[in-house]
């Protein structure tokens, strides 16, 4: 993307400068959308995105400028604008560049561009057909087509020289049924990170049904009742809930601003017995997986909680420099416009012995949460709302009816020790998560999982 003179040229100037550290981070995204609704393709967005952003350090302060001109002329003239940010006396010398470059991990067999545009648009029209054929109460089927090939090089004064290659895609599927005035929703939205090979073995019209399925139960179904109770929560996307209540306060951009509750809990409980959890990047081809971070780190998996104590944070480049850690490859960010911090991959509760069957046999009464949806949470205090897409009433240890219009209200902290079962039956799941680097791809996941004295809103019987 550049040559490494250059990229030298560039680096050099700014530890001329008074950087102690500076950063070059280079991206050219090649994306196409489709989105199908009212049995038709209404929009078809193909485009490239390019560019490049300069990070440079100074102690713990850091600075971040961007631009779409990677041009000599244009690097250096954002180089001079960051420099002059804030002057100090030269760093050191010149550096050195090291051979790090590893094969790339998670490479496509078919290059999403190589395919048309009108084989994609089947994709959708195959969903749209599964979906309203499905039961007469689908009226509406809104279907999106995504694929990305994302190609960055990362170069930095410690003599980092790296490319990567991510490229995904993915299909969400949304069917609302409509009964007596009533309308609920049902979505899927399967992804990888793989090229257009993915949906070779990817059921799409399974995928879909299981949307429509989803808004018929719950627009059929009676109001939850409300209160305090055991909360069976499934498998997958089950797991959005470790991400956004506790997940978010274990990166180390959130503890160095000190907006984390377990700031202060490395090496200490914060969560029962039974629970494990990891971060990985390395997962072969899974949606949140990448060969390097976005700060030309290797990706690796790490151990967040092991039975329950607080083992690692998240580490970025700069959150390692406050705090004193070591990176952990989760440096990550949108776009070149945005300054990486701390993210998650793929994050998730590690499997445990039990089956859902036993936690199911096991609750007097209860929720079984099928699937989560939408919700809201305060990362400083773990204080979490999510809404429950489809639900399920547990008596006398069995499922017996469908119920809508459930939420999950509770915190992050508070959850972790409430969890009583784990079970054996671990699934990821897609999605993507907003902060303060951009909008990034991540799986969530946890196999089956037990709570007990969950807060559970709604309008009640």
């Amino acid at each position: 993307m550049i040559e490494r003179n250059l990229a030298n040229t560039v680096l050099e100037y700014c530890l001329e400068r008074g950087a102690d550290f500076a950063e070059l981070f280079l991206e050219e995204k090649d994306r196409t959308t489709l989105h199908f609704a009212s049995n038709e393709v209404e929009r078809a967005v193909v485009g490239t995105d390019f560019g490049a952003g300069l990070r440079l350090f100074y102690g713990t302060n850091s600075v971040y400028t961007y631009t779409n001109d990677v041009s000599r002329d244009g690097l250096m003239t954002v180089a001079r604008s960051a420099a002059a940010l804030e002057a100090r006396a030269p760093s050191r010398g010149s550096l050195r560049w090291q051979d790090r470059q590893q094969p790339l991990l998670h490479a496509c067999r078919i290059d999403p561009s190589s395919v048309e545009l009108a084989r994609k648009a089947e994709l959708l029209r195959r969903a749209n057909e599964a979906a309203r054929s499905h039961d007469s109460l689908i009226d509406q089927v809104n279907i999106t087509y995504v694929d990305e090939d994302q190609r960055v090089l990362v170069a930095n004064s410690e003599g980092t020289f790296v490319e990567d290659r991510r490229v995904r895609t993915r299909l969400s599927i949304s069917a609302v049924a409509s009964l007596a005035g009533e309308k609920q929703v049902g979505a899927a939205s399967p992804g990888a990170c793989r090229g257009f090979e993915f949906y070779d073995d990817l059921d799409v019209e399974a995928h879909a049904r299981e949307a429509a399925e989803t808004a018929v139960r719950m627009v059929r179904a009676a109001y939850a009742p409300t209160g305090k109770m055991v909360v069976v929560l499934n498998n997958a996307f089950g797991g959005v809930i470790f991400h956004e209540a506790s997940g978010h306060g274990l990166e180390a951009y959130a503890v160095a601003r000190k907006a984390s509750i377990f700031g202060d809990r490395m090496g200490k409980a914060i969560a029962s017995k039974v629970v494990s959890a990891v971060d990985d990047g390395t997962l072969p081809h899974e949606w949140g997986s990448q060969t390097y971070d976005d700060e030309g780190n290797l990706t690796q998996r790490t151990l967040l909680i092991e039975n329950g104590i607080l083992k690692s944070w998240l580490v970025d480049k700069l959150s390692a420099r406050k705090l004193g850690l070591t990176e952990t490859g989760s440096g990550r960010r949108e776009s070149y416009r945005y300054a990486p911090v701390s993210r998650m991959r793929n994050t998730y509760i590690l499997p445990g012995e039990r089956t859902q069957e036993e936690m199911i046999a096991a609750t007097e009464y209860g929720l079984f949460a099928k699937k989560m949806g939408g919700g809201s949470v305060n990362p400083a205090t773990g204080d979490f709302n999510f809404a429950v897409q489809e639900g399920y009433l547990i008596e006398k240890g069995k499922i017996t009816r469908p119920v809508r219009g459930a939420s999950l209200i509770g915190n992050g902290a508070v959850i972790l020790r409430n969890i009583d079962m784990v079970g054996n039956d671990l699934q990821l799941a897609p999605g993507m998560c907003g902060a303060s680097s951009g909008a990034i791809p991540v799986n969530v996941g946890q196999p089956s999982i037990r709570v007990r004295d969950l807060l559970v809103g709604g309008r009640g019987e």
